[in-house]
């Protein structure tokens, strides 16, 4: 019997095909992957040489690896199946403040620290041009942390990278002999966006440390280091097509705030704070301001001001002080001792007719005279070699230490009683470790937000609070997840 035809208006029929269940299929890449792990146990070579046991230690992590990365996958996919998640997901979507829509789930590919694995997720996006960035957003991972496609952790080990390492290449090869290839513009947009969601966290409110200074002696110095920053140019580019551009030099400014002890020295206890910005002068004391008050400075016994004679630091010291509602009697201004010395040393350089070793024993005498607390009497020794008309450059010297000195700054003998420091070394050494030994070298040239990224990132790292600027990444949820 000849087979009927199916007229021209029907269609064939045809099977819906079933959601796929990604849990399951990482399920069975976990067993794939133990299996292979018990082969390798059981294959009973005998390690001969070097080499095999380099193969061999390599291949086991590969393998361990690969298991860490698909159990993460697996407890992330039952959690994004959970229809408790599912129903929040939605509720973080609609009120992301726009119309939304529900997109369905599609296979998102995440970074983890062990490797890449692939997870279904909710999509939700605004019915708008495809082009306009941030139309979209994967909400449940977004409330995890997942930012760039990236796990907090994976994000917070990269970032951390950038910040210890010299340069973004040796990041790269770094995180390419773990197994974890990625090219210079991938790591370099996610350690700046960590280092930008952190700051946000900061402009937000509290950072909830849970630290006080109260009881303790504090002590706050600031000082400006240098780097070379990259400005497009205006006009035609070069014969190749690219941008001419500038390269000035700008002061990164620092602050440092440390607990002493009771022997004058910095409180191994208490994990100092750094942090730095390009902003300029109204810019870095906002920092200070910011942190001091999460620190609870009323309540400290003694506060010490310390830094270099520069009057753009202490004309703004006392509005600070005023503003954070420190009393009087808890603060204390002191310019460091050894830039008081340098300028003894500018001041000697101007008298033609000593000799070298006279400029040393003048020097030395004013010195012992800083120490033991006879201001006065070093203002005298250099009204005397200035005479009734010194020069301009020998004016200014003399006016650092009539400005300095009349106000109480230099009262290192005090300051030595109450053992606290005398110096600024502390700020110093942040400078150092810093600014140039990461952001300053033979050509270096940084455009600004990228100077920004690494001096937070770097001025974290190098105080011992790397979990801190991490907790304020997390808090941070701005941008997408996808």
């Amino acid at each position: 019997m000849p087979k009927r035809k199916p007229s021209q208006g029907r269609k064939p029929e045809t099977t819906l095909q079933q959601p796929r269940d990604r849990l399951a299929e990482i399920r069975a890449e976990i067993q794939d992957v133990q299996q292979q792990i018990e082969t390798k146990r059981r294959d009973g070579r005998v390690i001969r040489t070097a080499e095999d046991f380099k193969s061999l230690e390599r291949a086991i992590a590969a393998l361990t690896n690969r298991l860490s990365a698909l159990l993460m996958a697996e407890a992330t996919q039952a959690a994004l199946d959970d229809s408790e998640n599912r129903r929040q997901a939605r509720s973080l979507a609609q009120g992301a403040g726009h119309t939304i829509k529900d997109q369905g789930r599609r296979d998102v590919t995440l970074r983890t620290t062990c490797g890449q694995v692939i997870v279904r997720a909710t999509y939700f996006s605004r019915n708008c041009d495809r082009s306009k960035a941030g139309k979209g957003m994967y909400p449940m991972l977004l409330l995890w942390g997942v930012q760039d496609r990236c796990t907090a952790a994976i994000v917070s080990e990269i970032s951390k990278l950038v910040a210890m390492l010299g340069s973004l290449e040796e990041v790269e090869q770094v995180l390419s002999d773990r197994g974890q290839p990625l090219d210079s513009k991938t790591i370099r947009t996610i350690a700046y966006r960590f280092a930008t969601r952190a700051r946000a966290a900061q402009r937000v409110g509290s950072l909830n440390w849970g630290e006080t200074v109260a009881g303790r002696r504090v002590a706050v110095s600031t000082d400006g280091g240098r780097i070379r920053i990259r400005t497009t140019k205006r006009g035609p580019k070069t014969a190749q097509g690219r941008n001419r551009y500038r390269t000035d030099w700008r002061e990164p400014k620092l602050l440092i705030i440390y607990v002493v002890d009771e022997k004058g020295q910095m409180d191994r206890e208490f994990l100092a704070v750094i942090d730095g910005t390009l902003g300029g002068p109204d810019a870095i004391f906002k920092l200070r301001e910011f942190y001091l008050r999460e620190l609870k400075i009323t309540t400290a016994d003694k506060i010490l001001f310390v830094a270099d004679g520069a009057r753009w630091i202490w004309n703004r010291v006392g509005a600070l002080v005023r503003r954070l509602g420190v009393k009087p009697d808890q603060v204390n201004e002191l310019v460091d001792f050894y830039h008081a010395v340098e300028h003894l040393g500018k001041i000697a350089a101007f008298q033609r007719r000593w000799t070298a070793a006279e400029r040393q024993a003048w020097i030395g005498r004013q010195r012992r005279r800083l120490l033991k607390g006879k201001v006065a009497e070093v203002q005298a020794a250099i009204d005397t070699v200035c005479g009734s008309r010194p020069g301009k450059a020998l004016k200014r010297e003399r006016e650092y230490f009539k400005r300095n000195g009349g106000k109480g700054r230099m009262d290192y003998a005090r300051m030595a009683a109450l053992k606290l420091p005398i110096g600024s070394g502390a700020i110093e050494s942040a400078i150092r470790r810093v600014v140039n030994l990461r952001l300053k070298g033979p050509s270096i040239y940084w455009h600004k937000i990228s100077a920004e990224a690494v001096l937070l990132l770097r001025s974290y790292y190098k105080a011992g609070r790397w979990n801190h600027l991490e907790r304020q990444a997390l808090t941070t949820t701005t941008g997408i997840a996808a």
